[in-house]
């Protein structure tokens, strides 16, 4: 049976000429192959001319890759500085963590230094201590120090800072003891305003700022004056820095504590004996030609006979 012939040009012509076009193209890249493989002068120098002929016409082309290129190093260049950012936000905030804690050891070495810096009497020893916690009642003023019974601390004793008295111990543990802080509304200490030398009763009412009561003449008081302990009662030692007198709103009293005990973290807890007890008046010294009051001594023949009545006597 004889074959169909198609009438369509397409099929006519079409495969013969894709042949040959292919065949064209191959041969051509394998020209290309050779020429670029044959080491010699003259293909040396005809490689270059078509380079030189063909690499300028096809810029066009290559602008795309050189702008997708330079895309992708950007985006690498970018993750690189992002990299580098988050590295050094986890530094800075490493920084800072250390500044944090470099800015409180200078404040604990300045509180310490201050604390050394205070002056007392020969006769005082102390001991110091680091507070724990504070009451954390609006309506009392105490705090809790690391030491106790077992460094003889007793009740009573003044407690101070670096700059002035904070309060006294009102309670103490083995281990623990509780300073009663001037600002308590159970507070009251014997003080002397100087220079006018008055006496006054220093009231705590848990404000920062606690009362002078009993001033016998206000009005020679003056705003500035320094306010120390009188040593009256043997409550405190004497002359030790309360603070400043300050008036308030209504004209009373205040004084204004040298003390910062919104920010207690060391105290010294003075130590200080009992005062020695007189058992009779005969123990009083009196001045120069002033009159003793107290029983009048016995006759002479009375001291005699309790001498010789007395074991061991003549």
């Amino acid at each position: 049976m004889a074959r169909r012939r198609s009438s369509n040009p397409d099929e006519v012509y079409g495969r013969p000429l894709r042949r040959l076009l292919v065949t064209l193209a191959c041969v051509v890249l394998v020209g290309l192959v050779l020429l670029w493989r044959i080491d010699n002068p003259r293909a040396e120098r005809l490689r270059a001319s078509l380079v030189d002929r063909v690499i300028p016409s096809f810029e066009w082309a290559l602008a795309p890759v050189t702008w997708a290129g330079r895309l992708v190093e950007d985006f690498e260049g970018y993750t690189r500085v992002y990299e580098q950012n988050q590295e050094l936000r986890r530094e800075l905030q490493r920084m800072k963590a250390w500044q944090e804690a470099a800015i409180q050891l200078e404040q604990e070495n300045a509180r310490l230094l201050d604390l050394n810096k205070v002056k007392l009497s020969p006769d005082l020893t102390y001991v110091g201590g680091r507070v724990l916690t504070d009451s954390g009642s609006p309506f009392r003023r105490s705090v809790l120090l690391n030491i106790g019974s077992e460094v003889g601390v007793r009740d009573g004793w003044a407690a101070t800072d670096g700059l002035g008295l904070v309060g006294r111990i009102s309670g103490v543990g083995r281990t623990t003891s509780r300073v009663l802080l001037l600002t308590d509304g159970n507070s009251r200490i014997p003080v002397t305003i100087q220079p006018s030398g008055l006496r006054a009763i220093l009231s705590g009412d848990t404000t920062p700022l606690p009362a002078l009561d009993f001033v016998e003449t206000p009005e020679d008081v003056r705003a500035g004056d320094r306010v120390v302990t009188s040593g009256d009662g043997g409550v405190f030692p004497p002359d030790l820095l309360v603070g400043q007198v300050v008036r308030d709103r209504n004209g009373r009293l205040r004084v204004r504590l040298a003390a910062d005990t919104a920010r207690l973290e060391f105290l010294r807890v003075l130590r200080s004996g009992p005062a020695d007890p007189i058992g009779s008046t005969g123990g009083l010294i009196a001045p120069p030609g002033a009159d003793v009051i107290g029983p009048p001594p016995p006759p002479e023949g009375e001291e005699a006979a309790s001498a010789a009545a007395a074991p061991g006597g003549g």
